[in-house]
C-alpha cells in the first residue's frame, strides 16, 4: 500500500516471478558528504543487482526526516524513469557503521580486492 516502506518494484511482474527481478550492474551516484563516497573514492559506481523490491519513494521524505540517510541513487531509464534509492547510512553521531545497500556488494568483491563496505567495516 501507500505507507509501505518496501515495495514490490512496479515494472515487476507478480505473476510471473522467472525473469522479472533487476539484475546486473547499474550505477549509484553516491553523495560526496557520505561515508559510501569515502569507502569507494568516486561519486559514481557499479554493483551488481539481484531483486525485485525497492524502497517505497513516496516514504524517502519521511525516513530522512527520522535520521536515515538516502546517500545513493540511481536512475534508471529502462523502467518509469523513477530515482531508486540504492544506499542508505545513518550519522556517525548515531552509530559508528551503519552502510546499508539495494545491490550485492559480495558480487564483486574478491580476496584480494574486498568490496569498499566489507573493508570499511573490517578497519
Amino acid at each position: 500500500g501507500e505507507d509501505d516502506v518496501i515495495i514490490f518494484m512496479p515494472e515487476g511482474d507478480k505473476e510471473r516471478m522467472g525473469g522479472t527481478m533487476r539484475l546486473g550492474a547499474r550505477e549509484t551516484v553516491l553523495k560526496k558528504d557520505s561515508l559510501a563516497y569515502r569507502l569507494y573514492g568516486s561519486s559514481s559506481i557499479m554493483e551488481r543487482h539481484r531483486h525485485r523490491y525497492e524502497v517505497n519513494p513516496s516514504m524517502v521524505e519521511e525516513l530522512e526526516s527520522a535520521g536515515l540517510k538516502f546517500v545513493g541513487r540511481n536512475m534508471d531509464s529502462e523502467t518509469t524513469g523513477d530515482e531508486r534509492m540504492e544506499v542508505i547510512e545513518l550519522g556517525e553521531d548515531i552509530h559508528p557503521y551503519f552502510v546499508a545497500a539495494q545491490f550485492h556488494p559480495e558480487f564483486m568483491s574478491r580476496p584480494g580486492k574486498p568490496s569498499p563496505p566489507f573493508l570499511g567495516l573490517l578497519k
